[in-house]
């Protein structure tokens, strides 16, 4: 089995927990059946993606076997990681995907595309992530207890140029969230609310200038600032010549810009550089969902 998951940046500013966009880093996985595990890896950090123990991708394919009482087939894996992990960018989406997946194919576990994504979103315990590098695009997804996982999704316009900024120490989601307060006041749920609406609208009819008002947040970006000296170098870009909008990329700490129509590539990478000092800068475009081939 062949799959090929990509990276997503979800909240996008207001979206907090509901919105993800798939972009153009993969996780490449090929597997097949084996006497025992072997992960053959390349790409980035590659002595995580590539150790079997504690490794997410297995731990996740072994616990759905598991759980569905099926015996857990070894597998050797060819894994070719494009995602940094740790910078809010999806890598555990996709891994668990990956797992859920495999597991879907060599138990068999009849699950379908619906399926696969709920177990994914069940263990990674919000669905915007998942729902977005499943299926691709700019993804809007909820889950509740009477409906489950429900998502909506469109392909979003392909020109459109992302730019993600990212410092070399990772942020782990778990902290990130912890900087977040319990509750919030009408008036800061009420801001969040407009944008996260006109943020669709944004993305639906391919209006880059509405994502200036539509990138804003109350809801977690001014909380995790501190975490995020990206964010707080960057974020006044938003409104300069050539920037439609700026946000922290998941929970962080990768900032992600989406170009203006008439930017120059290489003035805002000199803008950039000159705000946050020395980063790593990778140019994206707006990608489709999970591919899947077996013989």
């Amino acid at each position: 089995m062949k799959l090929a998951l990509p990276a997503t940046s979800a909240n996008l500013g207001p979206g907090f927990d509901a919105v993800g966009l798939a972009v153009s880093m993969h996780l490449r996985v090929e597997a097949e059946r084996a006497a025992q595990w072997q992960i053959v890896a390349s790409g980035r950090d590659t002595a995580l993606v590539g150790a079997v123990e504690g490794n997410l991708l297995v731990e996740t394919f072994r616990s759905v076997m598991e759980e569905t009482g099926l015996p857990v087939t070894p597998l050797k894996l060819t894994i070719h990681n494009e995602i940094p992990l740790g910078m809010g960018c999806g890598s555990s989406a996709a891994a668990l995907l990956a797992g859920v997946a495999l597991a879907a194919h060599f138990g068999p576990v009849a699950l379908g595309d619906a399926g696969i994504v709920a177990e994914a979103a069940a263990r990674e315990g919000h669905p915007d992530n998942v729902a977005a590098c499943w299926y691709g695009g700019f993804t809007v997804s909820t889950l509740s207890e009477e409906t489950g996982l429900e998502a909506a999704t469109f392909a979003g316009n392909p020109e459109w140029r992302l730019l993600l900024v990212m410092q070399a120490a990772s942020l782990a989601t778990k902290t990130a969230r912890a900087l977040l307060p319990e509750t919030y006041s009408k008036v800061d749920a009420v801001f969040n609310v407009q944008r996260s609406a006109l943020l669709v609208a944004a993305f639906a009819q391919g209006r880059l200038d509405l994502l200036q008002t539509a990138m804003q947040d109350l809801l977690h970006q001014p909380y995790r600032m501190d975490a995020c000296p990206l964010l707080k170098a960057l974020l006044p870009m938003q409104g300069e010549p050539g920037i439609a909008g700026v946000a922290l990329s998941g929970a962080g700490p990768s900032v992600l810009i989406i170009l203006a129509e008439n930017a120059d590539d290489a003035q805002v990478k000199r803008r950039v550089r000159e705000l946050a000092g020395p980063v790593e800068l990778v140019p994206l475009r707006i990608a489709g969902g999970a591919s899947c081939t077996w013989e």
